[in-house]
């Protein structure tokens, strides 16, 4: 007879600090549409110090603004012990294991934890809509390989995960899925976008939350359009907002990604 299925808890680590922003919007629209599979708690971790302790079975942890290499000495530890402990979990136990997805700051602050790379801040802020390119890893892992190579997505960041530790991948037992677009035009060493840390562990530095009709109405607020076009220029704008029209670019990524992640642990929790 086949088990009752039991709705997964899922903690969600908000890292933007109370800035404005769509991803946490984005995030809980994605969480409301498994909401017959999955439960959730939104923990504000930069502000209130709040931190989930280790009995949800999935943790997404988001993006956010600011340093990644600075903290106020008390949710930054915390931060880093829980994350510790859902490792040691992992590495402990054969069954229930614990998913965790990181998400640009959080993906930056992961690869610096775990020695995966070098940390810099980016010579400009990156935003927009770019191609993302898979790696061997990338093209045969299995929340990706449905996606086209390169495929698309949402781009903001003023730090970036550089220099691969290719030794330290290998004894840590981790895969680099994704490096940023393609620059033949400058002499920078390209970012790297999307790491598997473990078969539980994942983490990506675009914003695969993102859905491409929030992003329309936030580029079109008066203010915003004004400041895009102020940095980037009108024909570069006019292009983000055609990517985002696009329903293989943006729309594709923001239901792919995310969703696949959680029918692969919801899948493996159940199974255990």
């Amino acid at each position: 007879m086949e088990q009752p299925r039991i709705k997964k808890r899922v903690a969600v680590l908000d890292m933007y600090e109370g800035a404005a922003n769509q991803g946490m919007r984005n995030l809980l629209q994605i969480l409301e549409d498994y909401r017959f599979h999955v439960t959730y708690d939104i923990f504000d971790v930069r502000t209130q110090n709040e931190l989930p302790d280790t009995s949800y079975d999935i943790y997404i942890s988001t993006g956010g603004p600011g340093s990644p290499l600075e903290g106020n000495g008390i949710w930054d530890k915390r931060y880093f012990k829980l994350i510790d402990k859902l490792w040691a979990h992992n590495q402990q136990y054969n069954s229930r294991k614990k998913y965790v997805f990181f998400i640009c700051h959080s993906f930056q602050m992961a690869c610096k934890h775990f020695g995966l790379g070098e940390l810099t801040k980016r010579r400009s802020t990156s935003f927009g809509i770019f191609p993302v390119h898979k790696t061997q890893y990338g093209v045969h892992d299995p929340i990706f390989e449905t996606l086209p190579d390169p495929f698309w997505a949402v781009d903001s960041r003023e730090w970036q995960v550089v220099q691969p530790n290719l030794d330290r991948f290998e004894n840590f037992g981790a895969q680099l899925l994704a490096l940023e677009k393609i620059r033949d035009h400058v002499d920078y060493e390209r970012a790297i976008m999307a790491v598997r840390f473990s078969e539980e562990f994942f983490g990506t530095q675009f914003h695969p939350e993102a859905d491409a009709q929030g992003m329309i109405s936030y580029m079109k607020e008066p203010e915003r359009r004004k400041q895009i076009i102020s940095i980037h220029g009108e024909a570069k704008y006019n292009l983000m907002l055609g990517h985002l029209r696009d329903a293989d670019k943006i729309t594709l990524t923001h239901n792919t990604i995310i969703p696949r992640f959680l029918e692969m642990a919801c899948y493996a929790l159940q199974e255990a």
